[in-house]
């Protein structure tokens, strides 16, 4: 982690004298100072934000993963845009982008969802639809536990979320 830390404030400098040569100190310094203060404007917004849709889901007894995930996603990019420097002020805008979002909220998503219970999984994100398959069994990598039903023998079944297919 120090050594990730290291690289990335050198990369962070290196892309500021390239960004001072290319446009002028000055100017980067603004740019630096504009991302930083657009930043703590969107902290705030969106800090807002995923409180409301944590408050909301709660209320309306449906489980708040997705909205603690989607704040999560919001919070970090506002986060990084808030940080002076260029790289993470771009990679914190990025992640404010609608599709790059959605992109993020399933990783970490799919990482919470590994990293926790099932039960728990269960209750932040909601019952998983599992679809099972009749006929020979298809060889694929063994899962970490087998579904048993009725009898003990495992069955064949792929996890997909409620609404894509």
């Amino acid at each position: 982690m120090p050594l990730a830390l290291l690289l990335a404030v050198v990369l962070e400098l290196a892309v500021f004298v390239g960004v001072g040569r290319a446009l002028g100190f000055g100017a980067a310094v603004l740019l630096v100072f504009a991302a930083s203060l657009l930043g703590l404007v969107l902290l705030r917004r969106e800090g807002m934000r995923a409180w409301r849709g944590f408050r909301s889901a709660a209320a309306a007894g449906q489980p708040p993963g997705g909205q603690v995930t989607d704040g999560l996603v919001g919070l970090a990019g506002a986060l990084l845009l808030a940080v002076p420097g260029l790289v993470s002020g771009l990679v914190g805008l990025l992640l404010l982008v609608p599709p790059v979002r959605r992109l993020a909220r399933a990783g970490v998503r799919r990482t919470t969802e590994r990293r926790v219970s099932s039960m728990v999984a269960g209750d932040l994100f909601g019952p998983r639809t599992v679809r099972v398959r009749q006929g020979a069994p298809q060889p694929t990598p063994q899962p970490e536990r087998p579904v048993v039903v009725d009898g003990g023998r495992p069955i064949e079944g792929e996890i997909i979320e409620p609404g894509r297919h």
